[in-house]
């Protein structure tokens, strides 16, 4: 059985958290953190999945539409390498193609204002990139 997962979509500006629990309805996106530097990103990142017993955390990789990876790609490694250090759960990184888009059209949809989809939206992409790591587990992938 899978254990609680965090899900984590980093911005320039804010990082999406969500959060999956074994027994939950699916990954719930939880909010927003304001970008600082990375070691106390990290940190901060860490202090929420030891709150909420995450043994792992999934940080979405931004990989180009083409399949390929740039230098976004190389910085989301490097903070996942990093978080790893600082915490007891296994990191992995999962590609994150379309989740933001898959966010805001869900937000779109729900006919959200402007100001109020971007605090959401990176939580929501959080959640989707979340959704698409337990998918494909469920089908046997591994992240």
């Amino acid at each position: 059985m899978m254990g609680t997962m965090l899900g984590v979509d980093l911005g320039s500006r804010r990082i999406g958290l969500a959060v999956s629990e074994p027994a939950g309805l699916g990954p719930r996106p939880l909010y927003a953190l304001a970008r600082g530097s990375n070691a106390a990103d990290m940190a901060k990142i860490a202090e929420i999945a030891a709150a909420y017993a995450a043994d792992t955390i999934v940080v979405g990789l931004p990989v180009r539409m083409g399949g390929e990876e740039g230098p976004e790609a190389e910085r989301a490694r490097q903070f996942a390498r990093g978080l790893a250090k600082r915490t007891q759960a296994r990191v992995v990184t999962w590609d994150e193609r379309l989740t933001t888009a898959e966010a805001e059209e869900a937000l779109l949809a729900a006919d959200v204002g402007r100001r109020k989809r971007r605090e959401l939206v990176d939580a929501l992409a959080a959640a989707a990139i979340l959704r698409s790591y337990l998918a494909a587990r469920g089908k046997g992938g591994e992240g």
